[in-house]
């Protein structure tokens, strides 16, 4: 009796570890959103535009590289060439 209630505690730590490692990373990348023409060289997201991977624009501001911001933030953002874009 006493090694199933210690398998049960055991098991239920587990789950609740696991669901809070999980839940923060599910919950930041909703609140994220892809901003088209903010990127500096080199800090571009993934796979955006003419490249195939991330830091990998060429240039500041680039229109086709990404970068992920805070949702709601992108098109108030204010870059030398306009503001971001979600396009």
């Amino acid at each position: 009796m006493k090694n199933s209630l210690a398998t049960l505690a055991l098991a239920g730590s587990l789950a609740s570890a696991l669901v809070a490692i999980a839940a923060p990373a599910a919950a930041a990348d909703e609140a994220k959103e892809k901003c088209y023409g903010v990127a500096m060289k080199g800090q571009n997201d993934c796979a955006a535009g003419a490249y195939d991977c991330a830091s990998k624009s060429m240039m500041d501001y680039d229109k086709t590289s990404f970068k992920l911001v805070p949702a709601g933030t992108c098109e108030a953002m204010q870059t030398p060439n306009g503001h971001g874009s979600l396009v």
